[in-house]
């Protein structure tokens, strides 16, 4: 059996370093974003995630620094990972941005065995015995490094970016008795997004997120509607095809201060899973500074030796 790897996100349009860390500093100041994930409301063991991540611009270094944290939690299984990147900016013009960035970071993946029952073991009385020497009795852990990579775009109105998690493909080994390997696989994504603006107060936004393994392909569509610059919503979905159909995703916020901006999202299921819970649910919370760090860049100087 094979699963997709990396956690899934409803509010990707609302927190890009997440996907790609070439993104760090493109929201011009200091940006620190908490997200939690409650995924398939009412079934047992349903992934529960956790991130939160910083990044902001230094102009000195012409580019960006940031820096991610992550829970995921599936039943018996559990991966925390930290993870800190630098993006170099290239600006051709007061509009147009492109970033390079690289990531480079630790995953540790645990898992419970004492959550977890065999089809032969042996359970009475509260003990744990399950007869197959791959499933630990305890926790156990492995630890593999991560490094991603990441291409953005950014214009006055579109924004286009790439990225690789696990470019190196590394390995995770679970050493008790026998040694269990889990490769950490190769994911891509690929984001873009157009901003029309149909007024002076009013603007939409539609954008799409493609995750692949080039095995497995899912996108979301969505589309973000934004009123004054505060009051925000709109919708996605999730699949392309019969297959993938996943999601019907809505979603909405404001900024209740200059500062912090606060969202909601909550996926209507449209799988096959659908007759065993009752949705996700997802919160994000965006604090911007609003202010720069680390001063400017000093305009050029032309020294001249002469003496009048």
């Amino acid at each position: 059996m094979k699963a997709q790897q990396p956690v899934q996100y409803s509010l990707y349009m609302l927190n890009q370093y997440r996907h790609n860390v070439a993104y760090a500093g493109m929201d011009d100041y200091l940006s620190a974003t908490g997200a939690f994930r409650k995924q398939w409301l009412g079934l047992e063991g349903s992934p529960i995630s956790q991130n939160i991540n910083v990044h902001l611009p230094w102009q000195y270094m012409s580019g960006g620094t940031g820096l991610s944290i992550e829970n995921d939690i599936l039943g018996a299984e559990r991966n925390t990972s930290i993870l800190m990147s630098y993006n170099y900016v290239a600006r051709f013009s007061s509009n147009l941005k492109l970033s390079l960035g690289i990531g480079g970071g630790i995953l540790q993946k645990a898992i419970d065995g004492s959550k977890l029952l065999a089809p032969e073991g042996n359970y009475e009385g509260g003990t744990i015995n399950h007869n197959d020497d791959l499933i630990p009795i305890g926790v156990e852990t492995a630890i593999a490094p991560m490094t991603n990579v990441g291409l953005y775009l950014i214009t006055k109105s579109l924004q286009i970016g790439v990225a690789a998690e696990n470019l190196t493909e590394p390995v995770a080994s679970y050493k008790s008795d026998i040694i269990t390997e889990i490769q950490l696989k190769r994911n891509y994504t690929a984001y873009a997004a157009y901003k029309f603006n149909i007024s002076d107060g009013l603007s939409f936004q539609p954008s799409f997120l493609c995750k692949s393994d080039f095995i497995e392909t899912q996108v979301d569509f969505s589309i973000l509607s934004t009123l004054n610059d505060n009051i925000f919503g709109g919708a996605s979905f999730r699949g392309y095809n019969n297959k993938t159909i996943d999601a019907l995703i809505i979603f909405g916020g404001m900024n209740i201060s200059p500062k912090i901006r606060l969202a909601y999202a909550y996926d209507l299921p449209l799988s096959g899973l659908n007759s065993y819970h009752t949705g996700s649910h997802e919160v994000m919370i965006n604090y911007n500074l609003r202010k720069e760090i680390g001063g400017i860049i000093p305009a050029k100087t032309i020294y001249n030796p002469r003496y009048y």
